[in-house]
């Protein structure tokens, strides 16, 4: 056998070992452990690769942790810039002419009787309304034993007739005169004592008397006209009930009548049961009042208030913006006063943020600020009442006052409102104007914060390819060194066989 050949047979099957021991070094990128044998060289080689590796593999961390900012970046910039929008539309609001349109408050001592609310945009006659009330309107009753027949049936009601199939229950009769839109009134089936005959109960759609045509009250007359043909309805005379009309008065007047309990105009004065004038002819223009109980012995008070803007619409709306303008600048501060973290890409981002610094800054000096060409003494949001506070001075500001957080005395617009509205609006609107489109700069799209967050995203997309970039250099370098290093081995472990043989061969040899 020559040297060569023990060699290399030697040195193959020492490189198809290399691959089946020593330790396991994962590929980059990739699940698939990648092993490097020792066994020859004594060296922890899946060691020495990752070492290698380390610096190649610090700038894809390096890298990802930077994309992972901005795109934590993006995410805070985004809910900052939703928070401002609603902000610059509370201000638009503030300056909307249709918030300082006029209004009259029409208000009820006790709603749950009486009910009051305009019926149009006209305006109403201002001033105070007793009203009492001794009967509500009712709708006209009959009451019906119901008996299935064995033929067809045709029930008319009012003119209406309704057919029934042979062996018709009661609830088919309800089913039938309840879905016909042109019936004129409703019925419903109840429960029938001792397994008696079905009871079906007809009742009106409109409440009030029979007759509303004139005559004198009680209104006297037939109501819910019934024929059958066949006899399935016998009716139950004692329960029959007819309806009446509701029963008021206006400022101790005489008892008005009206066929609903819903009136819309009420009657003031006038001479009721006529013929020719059952009710009266004057009325509380744009007024409707809902009839819903008896007042017995004390009226209910119905007060038309003087037209004029909705005071508690104009707080509401201010009120409004100071929630959504403090929600927005605690946002703000939140994120710049949040410390960056070396272990943590995605903390303290906007941190320090110049630009949102700005901002906030701007914001606060539009709230202070006296607006031009106004006269008078309403010239800025001071003099409504909303007001940052003093951050500094003799006293001790708050730390709402010191963070710049609003404040809204209600007191104070109350009492700007009532002394001189029409500069409230004027002032609100040039403000709405000039603090609306400064924060629009910042929040409205195409302005600042959308061309930050549109930048960063080119970024985050430039980097996610430097990172498949370097990732597939890294794979085939790291691939690169263990196959040096399992070749390395593998001659490492042939030149051992081949000095093991030899030094066999060698001790084989006759001694001289």
């Amino acid at each position: 056998m020559s040297t060569q050949s023990v060699g290399s047979s030697t040195s193959s099957a020492t490189s198809s070992n290399a691959y089946k021991t020593g330790d396991q070094l994962s590929s980059l990128g990739s699940n698939t452990p990648l092993q490097v044998t020792g066994l020859a060289s004594g060296l922890d080689t899946n060691a020495i690769v990752t070492a290698l590796m380390a610096t190649q593999q610090q700038q894809v961390t390096n890298l990802t942790n930077q994309q992972t900012g901005l795109t934590a970046m993006n995410t805070q910039l985004t809910s900052i810039q939703a928070a401002l929008t609603k902000v610059a539309s509370d201000a638009q609001a503030l300056g909307n002419p249709s918030l300082f349109a006029y209004t009259q408050t029409i208000t009820s001592t006790n709603p749950t009787l009486i009910g009051a609310t305009a019926t149009s945009n006209n305006g109403a006659v201002v001033g105070g309304y007793q009203v009492s009330v001794s009967q509500l309107a009712s709708a006209s009753q009959r009451t019906f034993q119901f008996t299935s027949q064995s033929s067809a049936d045709t029930v008319t009601i009012d003119g209406q007739q309704i057919s029934l199939a042979a062996g018709a229950s009661a609830q088919d009769l309800v089913n039938a005169i309840n879905s016909n839109s042109s019936s004129s009134v409703w019925a419903t089936v109840t429960a029938s004592p001792n397994n008696g005959p079905a009871t079906v109960v007809l009742s009106d759609r409109a409440t009030g008397a029979p007759d509303v045509t004139g005559g004198t009250q009680p209104w006297t007359g037939d109501f819910i006209q019934v024929s059958d043909t066949a006899g399935a309805l016998t009716e139950e005379t004692q329960y029959a009930q007819a309806g009446v009309d509701a029963e008021y008065s206006i400022n101790g007047g005489a008892t008005q009548y009206s066929t609903t309990n819903t009136i819309s105009g009420a009657p003031v004065t006038g001479t009721p049961n006529s013929t020719t004038n059952p009710g009266a002819t004057q009325t509380i223009p744009g007024v409707s009042l809902s009839l819903n109980g008896v007042t017995g012995s004390t009226p209910v008070t119905v007060t038309v208030g003087t037209p004029g803007p909705s005071t508690q619409n104009i707080t509401t709306a201010i009120q409004q913006f100071v929630t959504d303008y403090n929600s927005a600048v605690t946002q703000i501060q939140t994120q710049l006063a949040q410390s960056p973290s070396s272990s943590d890409p995605t903390q303290g981002t906007l941190f320090g943020d110049q630009d949102l610094q700005n901002l906030l800054a701007n914001m606060r000096e539009q709230m202070d600020a006296t607006l031009g060409g106004l006269t008078g003494s309403v010239t800025s949001m001071l003099d409504v009442g909303v007001s940052t506070g003093a951050p500094s001075g003799t006293g001790a500001p708050s730390q709402n006052s010191i963070s710049g957080q609003l404040t809204i005395d209600t007191t104070a617009l109350t009492a700007a409102l009532t002394s001189n509205g029409s500069a409230v609006k004027s002032m609100l609107q040039s403000w709405s104007i000039h603090f609306s489109f400064m924060v629009n700069n910042e929040a409205a799209p195409g302005g600042t914060i959308s061309s930050r967050i549109q930048g960063d995203d080119s970024q985050i997309s430039y980097l996610t390819n430097q990172i498949d970039n370097l990732n597939e250099a890294n794979t085939q370098k790291q691939n690169e060194l263990v196959q040096e290093f399992a070749q390395m081995e593998a001659e490492l472990s042939s030149s051992q066989s081949t000095s093991s043989w030899l030094t066999s061969q060698i001790a084989a040899l006759p001694t001289p």
